[in-house]
């Protein structure tokens, strides 16, 4: 497992690690890397236990595990100063580092959470199980075909169709083992909020970005969370689900960058 850094045209840019959710990949940031190169080295990486070929996760497995896979891989390439986006479970794969800093003595600049939460919303936990059903009881195919239905707007797919099959071909043919995929939807679900976190994120600047139809996880939940870190700025979004990363990419992006280079009060 390593690292893909895509260099800023400035030798001295600060970094920006991208973390995405479910799925795992590297890849779903594509979207984002161009524009965001223009002011960070921006780091991208696959989770481990995303491919057809990855070893078997331990048992139990927790986003612990995962914020330790991607500090270990910054601090072995010498990366000890960093912004965060998380998308969802990247999210909290973000909260999580923030409360290794003292020990680990790097330095998270910032943190970006894309339709993340605090705290496990019953909805989501729904669509979860739904998932996890069709995984176990229907297979791979099942499990992916069904995927963007809780990702994309209705509309999206309807006019992306050929381009989200030939996605999903491509995934079915390197899906993961079945025993990862579950392990990683119980971390998801497993994970919450609690006042470390709290305590930690503190003096981390916190910027919230939630789609208001986003079918997966309600936007109140990042509502929620704001209220929990307070000194957070939260940007609502009208349209663009879940993954608005990919279907209102543009809109997105200004946000990112908007907070990041000129930070919202």
């Amino acid at each position: 497992m390593s690292l893909s850094i895509h260099l800023a045209a400035q030798a001295d840019a600060p970094y920006m690690v991208l973390s995405s959710g479910l799925g795992g990949h590297a890849s779903f940031w594509n979207p984002q890397i161009r524009v965001l190169q223009q002011h960070f080295h921006v780091v991208t990486y696959d989770q481990e236990g995303c491919h057809s070929d990855s070893e078997l996760l331990p048992t139990p497995y927790s986003i612990d595990h995962m914020a330790g896979q991607i500090l270990d891989l910054l601090i072995n390439d010498g990366i000890r100063e960093f912004h965060f986006i998380g998308h969802a479970l990247g999210g909290h794969i973000g909260m999580q580092l923030a409360t290794y800093q003292a020990e680990r003595k790097f330095k998270l600049l910032s943190l970006t959470m894309l339709n993340a939460w605090g705290e496990l919303d019953a909805h989501t936990q729904k669509c979860f199980e739904a998932r996890t059903s069709l995984l176990l009881n229907s297979g791979a195919e099942a499990y992916v075909r069904a995927q963007a239905l809780f990702l994309y707007p209705p509309q999206w797919i309807s006019t992306h169709i050929d381009q989200l099959t030939e996605a999903e071909n491509k995934q079915l043919l390197d899906f993961p083992p079945i025993q990862n995929v579950l392990a990683r939807l119980q971390a998801v679900q497993a994970f919450k909020l609690n006042e470390e976190h709290q305590q930690v994120l503190k003096d981390v600047p916190i910027h919230l970005i939630a789609n208001q139809d986003d079918f997966l996880v309600p936007y109140q939940r990042s509502q929620q969370l704001q209220q929990c870190l307070p000194h957070s700025h939260l940007s609502l979004l009208a349209t663009g689900a879940h993954a608005s990363t990919v279907t209102e990419t543009d809109q997105v992006n200004q946000r990112i960058l908007s907070f990041l280079i000129s930070p919202l009060a």
